[in-house]
């Protein structure tokens, strides 16, 4: 088995269009360095996502999972990101009863205007990752979802 020095870790990022995905776009016009190992899902809002996608991500092979969208009091729909958070906390428990490590997604907030602090968070997340080593637990969580597990209602 490979050191996970040299484990590259897959990283999905569930982000809002108006605040992360903007700061994540600065971060690129701003030609700040960080790593390439995320791909990133936009969405509306943070309070779309539909945390059955984080188990998905988990059950297709990614390793890590970012969820970031605009700071409290600065959403674009007014609520969505404390509706994001609320859903969240709840869906914490649930990762919790499935063993699912959730150090391995991180929950963060990012504005337009941080692209620095974006490339941070994800610099962090994938040195966090490559720590813990692969995502195994793949077939676990497959299992679940086959069996018609959590359907993403709050």
């Amino acid at each position: 088995m490979s050191s996970n020095t040299d484990f590259e870790p897959k990283i999905i990022a569930f982000v809002c269009n108006w605040c992360t995905y903007a700061g994540a776009d600065l971060t690129g016009t701003s030609r700040l360095k960080y790593a390439t190992n995320v791909k990133i899902v936009r969405f509306p809002c943070t309070g779309r996502i539909d945390f059955l996608l984080l188990l998905k991500s988990f059950a297709q092979g990614a390793d890590g999972i970012i969820v970031s969208g605009c700071h409290p009091n600065d959403c674009h729909y007014t609520s969505g990101n404390f509706h994001a958070r609320r859903r969240w906390i709840a869906f914490r428990s649930i990762l919790d009863l499935m063993g699912v490590d959730i150090r391995r997604i991180q929950y963060s907030w990012v504005s337009a205007a941080e692209g620095s602090k974006w490339a941070d968070l994800v610099n962090h997340t994938v040195a966090d990752i490559r720590s813990l080593g692969p995502y195994q637990e793949y077939q676990k969580i497959a299992d679940y979802l086959e069996k018609g597990g959590y359907h993403g209602e709050d």
